[in-house]
């Protein structure tokens, strides 16, 4: 099979596209062909360098596909079988547990960006009727995230107040399920363009941050005093105080991205007054990603797709997402 490997020391230019001995699939395995790849935060850290892994490694947590095999004893798939990857294949069902990214595709165990995958059936789950396996293949990280973060730990509900930051996949999803939900959603962006976009996706309203420093105040503004109900909060440190003054008294931010930096102050004070709750969010379970599936198939949407590129352009792709040229989600077709 064909295949794209991280080769040391890592970095865009040591992205390699190889051949690889073809998987078989073990007891409980199933054999997917992969048709599609979308590119997150987390490949890009690992494809840098900036996440350790080994020589060689297949990078990419999502993927969609097609059964073309199945192992001894397999019960939830079929051959012809429309599947999708899940980020973290051992978290089954419950809350939060100690994470072991050492099973995470395209981290501590190979991943997607190749042409046939062999993993146990529990790692993947159906794909949402309808879609491609372009779109199916930019759910698994960034919407189960979005997911998560506003209906599992807090309740969105119709006419609350979601705030979500950049146009990047987390965000733009959070945007989507927050209209689908029948919520007002205040959406931030440094591009007066990519604002323009937001709009017309259905924000109710709009922050430039970088021509509105304390976008969190007029955030704020916009609720009527009232203040936000959900923050999906992707800057980290740089960002948190302006989540904190944008929140309502009650409400919950859901810490999901740390592009600002790893570590910084919090306005600790402002945070408890508010009884604000603040959650971290790192995707999510099976049962999560099925919830989340049920529910795009009772409400259909199409994902934000920016950009489509072949496998071959691996390395074109992460540069476009370093240089935030992209609307959306990236996609690998495969």
């Amino acid at each position: 099979m064909k295949a794209a490997s991280v080769r040391k020391p890592c970095g865009l230019e040591n992205l390699r596209i190889e051949t690889r001995p073809d998987p078989r699939p073990k007891a409980g395995e199933i054999l997917v062909r992969v048709r599609a790849s979308s590119l997150n935060f987390h490949d890009l850290l690992v494809v840098l360098g900036k996440i350790p892994t080994t020589d060689g490694r297949i990078p990419m947590s999502d993927g969609a596909g097609e059964v073309i095999a199945i192992g001894e004893g397999v019960q939830r798939f079929k051959p012809g079988d429309r599947v999708l990857s899940r980020f973290f294949p051992l978290w089954q069902a419950g809350g939060p547990q100690t994470l072991d990214f050492a099973s995470v595709p395209g981290d501590g165990a190979d991943g997607f960006a190749c042409e046939l995958f062999a993993g146990h059936e529990s790692a993947f789950t159906h794909m949402p009727q309808g879609w491609s396996f372009d779109e199916a293949a930019t759910l698994p990280c960034a919407a189960l995230t979005a997911w998560r973060a506003m209906f599992v730990e807090t309740h969105t509900k119709p006419g609350n107040w979601v705030l979500v930051q950049g146009t990047g996949g987390v965000s733009i999803f959070a945007l989507q399920f927050a209209k689908a939900a029948g919520a007002r959603v205040i959406a931030t962006s440094s591009s007066d363009e990519k604002l323009e976009k937001l709009l017309a996706l259905g924000a109710d309203q709009v922050i430039n941050y970088r021509t509105t420093p304390e976008w969190g105040r007029k955030a704020f503004e916009f609720t009527g005093g009232r203040g936000v109900d959900e923050v999906v909060e992707i800057g980290g440190p740089g960002t948190l105080a302006q989540s904190i003054a944008a929140s309502r008294a009650g409400g919950h931010i859901s810490l999901i991205g740390v592009l600002t930096g790893i570590s910084g102050e919090v306005p600790t004070a402002a945070l408890f007054s508010k009884n604000i709750t603040l959650s971290g969010i790192t995707v999510g379970s099976r049962v999560q990603q099925e919830d989340m599936i049920r529910a795009i198939d009772a409400n259909p949407f199409k994902p934000v797709i920016s950009d489509n590129l072949p496998l071959e352009a691996i390395a074109a792709a992460f540069d476009r997402q370093v240089k935030q040229q992209h609307f959306g989600k990236i996609v690998l077709t495969i």
